[in-house]
């Protein structure tokens, strides 16, 4: 059976409000940096374990990947993936899982 990938809203707003930070600068790299998350969501599919637990929650169903300076966080379980948040590398996680 095939993985899913399913969004959280929240983490779709992450990627537009760090798409919209990025491109004031540069729109190239804002689109760049947008369809390496995607690209990384998408590799998920066949490899759901590939991130590291994430040492906050110290759980091993929650998972992260660095993409640039960014947290691409997510749930996996079963057959499904949730994406929670993609936040700056510096940012406190509060408020998910």
């Amino acid at each position: 059976m095939a993985i899913t990938i399913r969004w959280s809203p929240e983490a779709l707003e992450d990627i537009e409000s760090i798409a919209n930070y990025i491109e004031r600068d540069s729109p190239n790299y804002a689109k760049s940096v947008v369809e390496k998350i995607f690209d990384k969501a998408e590799l998920l599919e066949e490899f759901p374990e590939l991130g590291r637990v994430v040492p906050e929650f110290n759980d091993p169903v929650v998972r992260e990947i660095f993409i640039y300076s960014y947290r691409f966080i997510y749930k996996f379980s079963g057959q499904e993936i949730l994406v929670i948040a993609v936040i700056h590398g510096r940012r406190m996680l509060e408020n998910y899982c």
